[in-house]
C-alpha cells in the first residue's frame, strides 16, 4: 500500500532543497508501482512476474516468464474491463468441452485487450494478434521490457484494480507447434493452441518505485532504463533526517531517460 507522505516533512525538504523536493513529490504523486503473479491457464505449466510502473500515462512494463512453447511467439496483454481476475487451472471454465478455456470464456474474469505488449510497433488492442512483434519464447522462457503509451481506460484500469496480464499460447497436445483441429475463438486460420491463454495475473499496487532496467532480451526500440523514482524519494528523505542533525551532504545526480 502506498504511503503519503507527512506534510511538514516535505515542507522541511521543500525548503532545504527545492529541486530535490519536487522530485519526491513527483515520484509520490506521478510514479505507482503493480505487480502480477502469473499463474497457470489451460494446464499449461506456465509461471511468472509481470511488473509495471506507471508514471502518468507512460508504462514500464517487463515480465519473465518460463514454461511456454519454446522457439513459439506468445501473445501478451493488459486486459480490463471485466473482474480484474483470471480463471482457474482446473479447465472448469471450458463451457464447450473442446479442451481448452478460450479466450471468450475466461473474458468474463479478465475482460477485453486494453494494451498489446508488443516488442515493437503498435501497442493498441489493434496489435492484439500481431504475432510477429510478440515475443519469442527462447528455451521456452520469455524476458520482456519496453516503455510505452497506455491509454486512458488502461490507466483507470490500474487505479481500480481490475487490470491483468495475460500471457497467450500452449502446445497442449505436445507437438512442439501450435496445431491441432480446435481452431481459435479469435481467428479461425489459427489453432486454438496459439491464441488460449496459457498464463494470468492479476496487477496489484505493489510498493513504490520502478521496475529495474536493462537486460531485456526481446529487444524493444527505446526502451533504455528509467530512473527510480521511488529512489529519489528516499534520498529526499535521508537528506532531512540528515539536515535536521547538521550532518547534511548533496549531491545532485542525473540519469538517462527512456
Amino acid at each position: 500500500m502506498r504511503k503519503a507522505l507527512a506534510l511538514p516533512t516535505v515542507a522541511l525538504a521543500a525548503a532545504a532543497f527545492p529541486l530535490l523536493a519536487v522530485s519526491t513529490a513527483s515520484a509520490h504523486e506521478g510514479a505507482h508501482s503493480y505487480q502480477a503473479d502469473l499463474g497457470a491457464v489451460n494446464q499449461s505449466g506456465v509461471s511468472g512476474t509481470g511488473m509495471v510502473t506507471l508514471d502518468g500515462n507512460t508504462a514500464t512494463v517487463m515480465v519473465e516468464a518460463t514454461g511456454l512453447l519454446a522457439g513459439s511467439p506468445h501473445a501478451q496483454h493488459f486486459h480490463i474491463g471485466a473482474l480484474g481476475e483470471c480463471p482457474t487451472d482446473d479447465l472448469s471454465d471450458d463451457a464447450d468441452g473442446d479442451g481448452f478455456v478460450s479466450v471468450s470464456e475466461a473474458a468474463k474474469y479478465y475482460g477485453a485487450i486494453g494494451s498489446s505488449l508488443t516488442t515493437t510497433g503498435d501497442t493498441s488492442p489493434d496489435s492484439g494478434l500481431a504475432v510477429d512483434r510478440f515475443p519469442t519464447a527462447e528455451g521456452g522462457s520469455v524476458s520482456y521490457e519496453r516503455t510505452f503509451e497506455v491509454s486512458d481506460d488502461v490507466h483507470k484500469a490500474f487505479e481500480d484494480g481490475t487490470a491483468v496480464l495475460v500471457l497467450h499460447g500452449i502446445d497442449k497436445d505436445g507437438s512442439g507447434a501450435y496445431d491441432g483441429d480446435v481452431m481459435s475463438d479469435l481467428d479461425p486460420s489459427l489453432p486454438m493452441e496459439a491464441t488460449a491463454p496459457a498464463a494470468c495475473g492479476a496487477l496489484n499496487a505493489a510498493q513504490m518505485g520502478t521496475a529495474p532496467a536493462g537486460g531485456a532480451e526481446t529487444g524493444a526500440g527505446d526502451t533504455a532504463g528509467i530512473e527510480n523514482q521511488a529512489a529519489i524519494g528516499i534520498a529526499a528523505l535521508a537528506a532531512v533526517g540528515a539536515a535536521a542533525t547538521g550532518a547534511v551532504a548533496y549531491r545532485r545526480r542525473s540519469a538517462e531517460q527512456a
